[in-house]
């Protein structure tokens, strides 16, 4: 990359991406950006100064960088392949960046195809929220060639208050998944107690404070009950359909690598029937209603 910022096109402008967006802009990178799904955040990056173009094969021609902050990994291969695709448009030595949160395997077969057309792909999925994105502030869990990674370091500073280099290509993403795993597993058991405290004529708030004193403490234990208690669904922006996905991505990749997953299951079952009911779109924190609905019945 010269002195100069390097230029920057990004795909996927939802609530993470745009935030990610807005913050490049106000850091004073040169953007150029696709709809993708909806227009609102599009044309407000276009207020603000962005190009915007019909295709990533175009969007790849104009960068230097080449982000994508997609739901999928199909969405993100989707946008990356084909006669229209970003890899088609590829300048060399550009660095393709995926922040979603993807299955390895998906990112390594991209990484090469990558490579062949002379860039370069770091997987860099993240951590913390919209409001973090926009202040700079988002956990950045990097992984792929080095010399790259040093190469978009400092466009990642503005992006990240923390930013990791956790390995070979893949190694991000593995290492998300298992995070959010972890996280959704946790946000499920929590729901579920609230919703036994109501059956058991317990107090919420007076579970969670008994619980909050201990070694259960824990963030996603604060997320939760911040709709579970005081009505906040928003604390963690995070919908329940992107939830089930990323479990769901976690045991495929654990059965990918030999291992069958047991403890993500009940998670993933339960997250797949709120959604059938109807609540995909609602935030994480709302598996509360999910549980206590179906406890009174």
């Amino acid at each position: 990359m010269s002195s100069e910022k390097p230029k920057i096109g990004f795909i996927g402008l939802g609530l993470m991406g745009a935030a990610m967006v807005t913050r490049l802009q106000a850091c004073g990178y040169p953007m150029t950006v696709m709809a993708n799904r909806s227009r609102p955040n599009v044309d407000a990056a276009v207020a603000r100064g962005a190009t915007e173009v019909a295709t990533a094969r175009e969007l790849a021609q104009a960068s230097d960088i080449v982000m994508l902050c997609m739901d999928t990994s199909a969405n993100v291969e989707a946008r990356m392949r084909g006669p229209d695709g970003a890899i088609a448009g590829l300048n060399k030595g550009a660095v393709v960046i995926d922040f979603g949160t993807s299955l390895p395997g998906s990112t390594k077969e991209l990484g090469t195809q990558v490579a062949e057309a002379g860039g370069a792909m770091l997987d860099a999925p993240l951590g913390r929220t919209p409001a973090h994105a926009l202040e700079g502030q988002l956990n950045i869990m990097a992984s792929g060639d080095k010399a790259a990674f040093d190469r978009v370091r400092g466009v990642l500073d503005d992006l990240g208050e923390n930013v990791f280099h956790l390995g070979a290509l893949g190694s991000g993403h593995t290492i998300k998944l298992i995070n959010n795993f972890f996280a959704m597993t946790t946000a499920n058991a929590m729901a579920e107690a609230f919703a036994i405290a109501d059956v058991a004529g317990v107090e919420r708030r007076a579970l969670y404070d008994v619980m909050a004193a201990g070694p259960l403490h824990s963030g996603m234990m604060d997320f939760i009950k911040a709709y579970g208690v005081d009505g906040n669904p928003n604390v963690l922006s995070f919908v329940i359909k992107n939830a089930r996905k990323d479990v769901g991505y976690y045991a495929q990749m654990a059965q990918d690598m030999g291992a069958r997953s047991i403890m993500s299951k009940c998670a993933h079952e339960a997250l797949g029937a709120a959604i059938d009911e109807g609540r995909g779109e609602d935030m994480i924190a709302q598996m509360v209603d999910f549980y206590a609905d179906r406890f009174k019945g």
